[in-house]
This record gives structure tokens, C-alpha cells and sequence, in this order.
């Protein structure tokens, strides 16, 4: 079964006398174990695709499910704190507290059960995604770019979650930090039956996707391509 569910969804705007859509009756499935990339270019759409599947706004029209219910009936809040992990492109860390903080800050939050001390769990996932114990105990404005989403990336999975949305995580990196971060997320999908989606305008991201979704003019034109992992 999916994890996410995206049936028929339309979003649009009154432009003086015209209603401007921002998507078009779009349709997405999603699955545990998957690392998808959502391709577009600037206006296409997928920036407004992830404020609704991440329930930062909800749509005009149609559904978005988790594990088959709606997350409308969920409760958007709800959904947020518990069932999502949201990696952003400016990383978004509390610049005055450290690495190790900014993850235990995001577990306090959450109503999900945890499999140990905050502490612990916060140092065990940054050195699992490359944070040294000591890095972890320095301020985040004191880490490079590179270190800082990684610890983005600690702080969406401590509160135990299956799904991960991504908004443009590479977009402040240089290419040999890009191309570690995205084997860190297809890790999490792979080895850790995650279930990831990146939103992206990078080719080279889609190119190592499992599975590829392109918008164009809020359409979803490809419709899920599978990569060829031939």
C-alpha cells in the first residue's frame, strides 16, 4: 500500500478576472522504500506540490492520503508533527543552539514514541549521517553547508517518521556535497524503508531517483517514470 496518496488535486488563483492554475489535476503515488525526485523548472508547480503534501496549504480540489487516510481528516498539525519530515534548502536550524540541540528540538514536539534517551538518539543519527560528537556539540552557524544539511536531515528523521520531503536540498551545495547528500537519501529510502521526495530543478538528482515525476505548467506530464537501474 502507499505511504502517500495525491488523487486529483487542483490549486489556482484569481489573476484579476482569470483563475491562473498552479496545478492541474494531478495524481502521485508514493512508497515506502522509494527515493522519487518531483523535476521542474522555476513556475512549474512543485514548490506549491510540496506546501500541499507537506499540509503548509491544501488544495483548491481533490485528495492527499497518508497510509490511506486523508490528511485533511488527519488534521494538518497533526500530520506535520508526526507522520513528516521536511528537509529545506536554507536548512532552517536555530542558528543560537547546537547540532545535537537543533535534532532534540524537533523530538520534543512529536507525539511519537521514540526508542530511547532524546540525547542519545540525537548523537547516534548525526554521527549516522556524518556529524562527528564533536561537530554536534558546536553551534550549527559554526558547520559548513554541506554539515548543516546534514544535520537538516537528522533533525526530519529523530522524530521517527517514514516520510521525508525535500525542498530543493542540494540548491546552496557545491557538486561533492550534492552528491553526498543525495547517497544519504537514497540510503534512507533503500536501507531504511523511507520513503523520500525530493522537489528538484536538478537533472542530476532526477537522473539517480527510483522513480522521476516532471511538472510542467502544473501539469504532471511524465506521470511516474521508473529509473532504469539497468
Amino acid at each position: 500500500m502507499s505511504v502517500l496518496k495525491v488523487e486529483n488535486v487542483n490549486y489556482s488563483y484569481q489573476d484579476g478576472g482569470a483563475k491562473r492554475y498552479i496545478l492541474s489535476d494531478v495524481s502521485a503515488t508514493f512508497e515506502r522504500g522509494k527515493f522519487y525526485a518531483i523535476l521542474g523548472e522555476s513556475g512549474s508547480g512543485k514548490t506549491t506540490f510540496l506546501s500541499l503534501i507537506s499540509a503548509l496549504d491544501k488544495p483548491e480540489s481533490g485528495e492527499i492520503l497518508f497510509d490511506g487516510e486523508s490528511i485533511a481528516k488527519k488534521g494538518f498539525e497533526n500530520y506535520r508533527r508526526n507522520n513528516i519530515g521536511i528537509i529545506f534548502q536554507a536548512y532552517n536550524l536555530i542558528p543560537f543552539m547546537t547540532a545535537a540541540e537543533n535534532v532534540r528540538v524537533a523530538m520534543s514536539i512529536t507525539d511519537n514514541g521514540l526508542p530511547g534517551n532524546e540525547e542519545e538518539i540525537a548523537m547516534n543519527l548525526l554521527d549516522y549521517i556524518g556529524i562527528t560528537a564533536d561537530k554536534a556539540k558546536r553551534l550549527v552557524n559554526q558547520l559548513s553547508g554541506g554539515e548543516q544539511q546534514r544535520v537538516a536531515i537528522a533533525r526530519a528523521l529523530s522524530t521517527n517518521v517514514d516520510l521525508l520531503l525535500a525542498d530543493e536540498p542540494t540548491g546552496n551545495l557545491n557538486e561533492e556535497m550534492e552528491g553526498e547528500i543525495i547517497q544519504i537519501l537514497k540510503t534512507l529510502a533503500h536501507d531504511n524503508n523511507k520513503c523520500v521526495i525530493v522537489v528538484t530543478h536538478s537533472l542530476e538528482i532526477a537522473k539517480q531517483a527510483d522513480v522521476t515525476y516532471r511538472l510542467k505548467k502544473g501539469k504532471l506530464v511524465d506521470g511516474g517514470q521508473e529509473a532504469d537501474t539497468a
